[in-house]
């Protein structure tokens, strides 16, 4: 259970003959796995270990709390640790055994989950909604941006930032693949970094959408060097975006999470995208929306290969484990629909699927 740990977790390693049997009811529509103990409020992050099936999950109800996932799927809650108010977001050192937290509070932590101990490692002077650690051949450092318009880089080891970037807007969201570095404001702002040596900015890029950006996630060529973006808005729509494209018509747009429209008569309704993730197996990519849906895509060929049934609340977040076959997807309600929606008694699920199969790419004719 959650409380007093000594240690966080210990060594294992992720299997290859996961997940048992599942149970469905109404509120679990597509069969999934839940996690035990998820928390009292939104999900604000979902993030697995880079090492092993160890996940995590930031909460607007101020707290992180860390899982062992085991061979059968079934999720063994490990240890937590607190802001004093929401967390916005969370990454993992790229070594396993620490975990970054950026807060409401304009602080960010790293908690150590050998020691289960968390000390504070940066501060801005609005909430910071974003952080990534980046690990350099040549430097290692933490990436925050806030909503005091600032992206700021900083060396664990001092207490001021190394680093401190004019975002011109509130920073949205962000994503960082070593080398490179992308970050979305307010205002449709859509900022490329190189982070070999100093960080700097690249390009500003024009935003292909036409409403404001939820989420970005960088994709990978087959080589395994970033490439380009896939950037998600309040409007029911993914932009497929890559840095240097050798053929403007590689850039596209595509509609998603939206109600299906059979006849003139009917409107349509249009949710927001709430996350992107990218498959690090096969390199298809996962939607999730405030429509209670998740839908998986194969970007290349340009079509879908799945859309979820719908759950009862909208899906805040998703991500991947490092191998790729277990996909982790948070319910609870994003505020999309006002106040008069919100039910206190309705409280967050955290569910897991095995997805290796369903995230395939599409074989080309």
């Amino acid at each position: 259970m959650f409380g007093t740990t000594s240690s966080a977790f210990g060594a294992t390693s992720a299997g290859s003959s996961l997940f048992g049997s599942t149970a469905t009811n109404a509120a679990n529509p597509n069969k999934d796995l839940e996690v035990s103990q998820p928390g009292d409020d939104t999900i604000s992050s979902v993030q697995f270990s880079p090492k092993a099936n160890f996940l995590v999950a930031s909460s607007w109800d101020n707290n992180i709390r860390c899982w062992e996932i085991q061979q059968t799927g079934q999720s063994v809650a490990k240890a937590m640790q607190s802001h004093t108010k929401p967390i916005l977001d969370s990454c993992w050192h790229d070594d396993g055994t620490k975990v970054f937290t950026a807060g409401a509070d304009n602080m960010a932590k790293m908690w150590d989950l050998q020691s289960n101990q968390a000390t504070q490692v940066a501060q801005h002077d609005a909430p910071i909604k974003t952080c990534h650690w980046i690990q350099a051949p040549n430097y290692q450092c933490l990436m925050t941006g806030s909503w005091d318009k600032s992206l700021r880089f900083w060396d664990l080891r001092q207490p001021t930032p190394v680093l401190s970037l004019d975002l011109k807007e509130r920073c949205y969201s962000a994503d960082v693949v070593y080398p490179m570095g992308v970050v979305t404001t307010a205002q449709k702002g859509i900022i490329v970094y190189q982070l070999e040596n100093t960080p700097s900015e690249f390009k500003r890029i024009e935003s292909p959408l036409k409403y404001q950006h939820r989420c970005i996630s960088i994709f990978r060529d087959k080589k395994n060097a970033p490439t380009g973006f896939a950037l998600g808005s309040v409007e029911g729509r993914v932009a497929i975006q890559y840095i240097n494209p050798q053929n403007p018509r590689d850039n596209f747009t595509f509609k998603c999470h939206r109600t299906d429209v059979t006849t003139t008569a009917q409107t349509q309704d249009i949710f927001a995208v709430n996350d992107i993730a990218f498959n690090p197996q096969h390199g298809t990519l996962a939607t999730v929306g405030s429509d209670g849906r998740f839908s998986f895509w194969d970007k290349d060929a340009r079509t879908k290969l799945k859309t979820s049934e719908q759950c009862q609340q909208p899906i805040t977040c998703c991500g991947f484990n490092s191998t790729g076959d277990i996909f982790v997807y948070a319910v609870g309600y994003d505020w999309a629909k006002g106040h008069e929606y919100f039910n206190p008694q309705t409280k967050p699920v955290i569910y897991l699927r095995k997805c290796s199969d369903e995230l395939k790419p599409r074989n080309k004719k």
